[in-house]
């Protein structure tokens, strides 16, 4: 069979926690023995084992193409990694799809190479970076902390700006806004490292899929002081707010359209697809939600962080948006076989805050317990007052949170397992800086094992 047949069926395979490949079609099988590879060892073919690696790490879907050398010739691959999770959500392997399957011409040094741009970068550079198309760190040159004031490899998996506090150019731009909202490469963005505080530019360049969809920053850093800054600039919070007011408006239109085109893609609603593509479309929406959740995560961190930042102060029916809200989020947890329990219609609770932040927080709330409950576990919403106080409780089954950790999970960009899926560590800050704006509060209750319990409050009416 001829492998630049473009109906060529997908080829699959299915790789052990341990990174071990335990099945395999046979033309995964044979391109792995041809690698030096065979059931039950490592993964022989470095680009593959390297896709395994990060969706391992981060605990989410990777699909992307590479190229793999076979002897003398090159294979143009599409592989997506899917991790795969047994009864308690633990890992348990990554199962593989690859299609294409496409032979080209070896590269050779007298080519005409098309990432130019990224070597010139490279060159240059003190480190280096990587992101994918919601600007997740994917990788990072370093792997230790202490010269650069930071973690690097706790690091992965984080949103950009949890590494770098971003600045404004000379001419009072973002340079990187123009790299995204164009995909094309930027330059001179200044910078800090978060943690250290020290001074740097970024530069990068975009990479495509196969597809030619936007699918990361390959990214460069030259580091301009040669020792830490005791504290950050006085401006750090005003240069974090310039900068999600600019991001909302440069990527909300076009996040907007590429959802909706991806979303069409997949449902097939122009005529019949190649199903492969159609699930490449439902990555690219999905990855776009992702990013568009991100943008309205810095866009409330920059309106709450206002010192003039103001709520109502209007009557809430909170059973009525507990039952919203856990309503919203019905379809995500049939999807993730979770059953809400919420409240009852008949059941009324007055209090004073307002509606649609009251919403948001408990969207948060409940949303977050859906991620973390096991496969048919319950959600359980209850609204209940005690003397003035109004409250939501969420209690999930999940796997519960340390005391160690009770108190991290509510600041900045803060996760319990930043190796998990799920948002930019902002929600728990917002919710509770919101909460608190309207006279009330978000806390948890929690033990490992024992699942979660998340209580809002608000002043009763």
């Amino acid at each position: 069979m001829n492998v630049n047949e473009p109906m060529l069926p997908p080829v699959r395979g299915l790789i052990d926690r341990d990174g071990g490949l335990v099945e395999a079609d046979q033309r995964l099988y044979d391109l792995n023995a041809r690698a030096g590879g065979a059931i039950g060892l490592p993964l022989a073919v470095p680009q593959i084992a390297t896709l395994v690696h990060l969706a391992q790490r981060l605990g989410i879907l990777v699909s992307r193409g590479i190229v793999a050398a076979d002897g003398d010739e090159d294979l143009e691959l599409w592989v997506r990694a899917q991790p795969e999770t047994g009864p308690s959500k633990a890992p348990d392997g990554v199962r593989l799809t690859i299609t294409g399957w496409r032979v080209r011409a070896p590269w050779y040094p007298g080519d005409i190479a098309n990432d130019r741009a990224s070597d010139f970068l490279r060159s240059e550079a003190d480190w280096l970076w990587e992101t994918d198309s919601a600007l997740r760190l994917t990788f990072l040159s370093i792997t230790a902390g202490p010269r650069y004031g930071f973690d690097a490899a706790a690091m992965l998996g984080q949103p950009l700006t949890r590494l770098f506090i971003l600045g404004e150019s000379d001419g009072g731009a973002f340079p990187i806004l123009g790299g995204l909202a164009l995909q094309q490469r930027f330059d001179d963005q200044p910078a800090r490292i978060r943690d250290s505080a020290r001074a740097v530019r970024l530069s990068a360049t975009p990479r495509t899929d196969a597809s030619g969809a936007f699918a990361g920053f390959v990214g460069a850093v030259e580091m301009l002081d040669d020792a830490p800054v005791a504290e950050p600039t006085p401006s750090t919070d005003a240069t974090i707010s310039a900068f999600a007011e600019r991001l909302d408006q440069a990527l909300r239109l076009p996040l907007d359209r590429i959802i909706a085109n991806a979303d069409s893609i997949h449902d097939q609603s122009e005529g019949p697809l190649r199903q492969d593509y159609a699930d490449y479309a439902a990555d690219i929406a999905s990855a776009g939600r992702h990013l568009r959740g991100l943008v309205d995560d810095l866009v409330d961190l920059q309106a709450i962080e206002r010192p003039d930042f103001a709520v109502l102060h209007e009557f809430v029916d909170l059973a009525d948006v507990a039952r919203r809200a856990a309503g919203l989020l019905q379809v995500r947890a049939s999807e993730a076989r979770v059953r809400i329990d919420r409240p009852g219609f008949g059941e009324t609770l007055a209090a004073t805050g307002e509606f649609r932040r009251a919403l948001q927080i408990l969207v948060n709330l409940i949303g977050n317990a859906v991620r973390y409950s096991p496969t048919d576990g319950m959600v359980w919403v209850r609204a209940e007052r005690e003397g003035g106080i109004a409250a939501v409780i969420v209690a999930d089954q999940g796997k519960g949170i340390a005391l160690d950790d009770q108190a991290r999970i509510f600041e900045k960009f803060e996760r319990v397992d930043p190796r998990e899926a799920g948002g930019s560590g902002l929600g728990l800050y917002i919710a509770r800086r919101l909460a608190r704006a309207m006279g009330g509060d978000v806390t948890v209750d929690s033990a490992p094992g024992q699942g979660a319990r998340f209580v809002f409050t608000l002043p009763a009416a």
